[in-house]
């Protein structure tokens, strides 16, 4: 078709059976879009995320909120799972500034993870660190669960050059008694390292032991997880040793506590 001497595209009348393949067409792709918005999961049904770092986000705010209240620096630090946080450092250290920045079911990763909120905000002279015992509990590899401890204790050393750094051996537990082996094989892969990496191995599972090399009940509460004063009371005794303070407080007629090894910085 030519206008005023140019040339304009007209398309062709479509035949009706190209009508029927548009029509037809257009049904699929209406269908397509339908049955998309049937497949949407509904929010209400859809699985929950496994648990993650979120897990500790009120306890972690907890310390920042803390933070705000301390009116001194604190002296000594002690970061790591229950068995820190359970402990009542403020009572067994009371000529010490001790800050209990310990969170329940913590793993390495977990620390490592908020380490800028539970240890680099802070300056203490001395450093006292309990983990691994969630991530066997976890399933991880007594390897993997010794280079954690290690990557944490390495990156505590280089923020913190002059501070006495101790890893606290992990404990025998009636409840985990079946993954000791594994517990034990982090302990010592740990305590090998101690000298080079600069920081103190201190031995608190021995005196948990009872003569036959069990588990002393007599240590743990009803959960045959976590200590019982008695239990803290040698704790206490060890790491009050390894200060060099007159702090520590024993329950009478405990056993006294394992010497505590230490590796010069």
């Amino acid at each position: 078709m030519e206008i005023e001497g140019k040339f304009c595209y007209v398309s062709p009348i479509p035949t009706g059976l190209e009508m029927l393949v548009r029509y037809l067409t257009s049904l699929l792709v209406a269908a397509g879009f339908a049955g998309t918005a049937l497949a949407a999961p509904n929010p209400a049904e859809a699985p929950a995320l496994p648990a993650g770092f979120e897990r500790f986000a009120a306890e972690i705010e907890a310390f920042a909120a803390r933070d705000l209240e301390r009116k001194t620096p604190g002296d000594t630090l002690f970061v790591g799972s229950s068995s820190i946080r359970l402990w009542d450092t403020a009572q067994s250290f009371p000529r010490r500034a001790a800050m209990n920045r310990g969170f329940g079911g913590a793993t390495t990763p977990d620390v490592l993870h908020y380490y800028g909120q539970v240890v680099a905000r802070y300056q203490p002279a001395s450093i006292i660190v309990y983990v691994g015992e969630n991530d066997i509990a976890a399933g991880a590899a007594p390897e993997t669960v010794s280079a954690d401890v290690l990557t944490l204790l390495t990156r505590i050393r280089k923020d913190n050059p002059r501070a006495r750094i101790a890893y606290l051996s992990m404990k025998p537990s009636p409840s985990r008694w079946n993954l000791w082996a594994k517990m034990d094989a982090v302990n010592n892969a740990v305590r090998a390292k101690s000298g080079r990496a600069s920081f103190d191995y201190l031995d608190v599972g021995s005196a948990l032991l009872n003569t036959d090399g069990m588990p002393d009940r007599q240590f743990f509460t009803a959960d045959g997880l976590h200590m019982n004063a008695s239990g803290y009371s040698l704790w206490t005794a060890a790491v009050d040793a390894y200060l060099g303070s007159p702090d520590a407080k024993t329950t009478p007629g405990a056993k006294a506590p394992a010497v505590v090894r230490t590796t010069a910085l």
